[in-house]
């Protein structure tokens, strides 16, 4: 089972919010997941994200691989984590 945090996109129609969430790889961008870790909304500015970073420290360790978006967003926040390739 390959684990990854990534988004999760909700919202209206041109009006984006975005959950952060742990999920398998397996399943769909907007469907079943493990846990939600934070949120991204890109439509004010600036952009705000917040995360709960004990529970992405918790996943990141079990090894949970954030997508290229979510590891971005992570840095940006100042929760440093090197892209991991599988």
């Amino acid at each position: 089972m390959a684990v990854k945090i990534r988004l999760a996109r909700h919202g209206a129609k041109k009006r984006p919010f975005y959950r952060i969430v742990v999920a398998d790889g397996r399943f769909p961008r907007d469907g079943r997941f493990l846990e939600t870790v934070g949120t991204y909304n890109p439509m004010v500015e600036p952009m705000q994200v917040t995360l709960k970073t004990d529970r992405v420290s918790y996943w990141i360790d079990n090894g949970a691989i954030p997508t290229d978006t979510v590891n971005s967003l992570l840095r940006k926040e100042g929760f440093y984590t090197e892209s991991k390739s599988a």
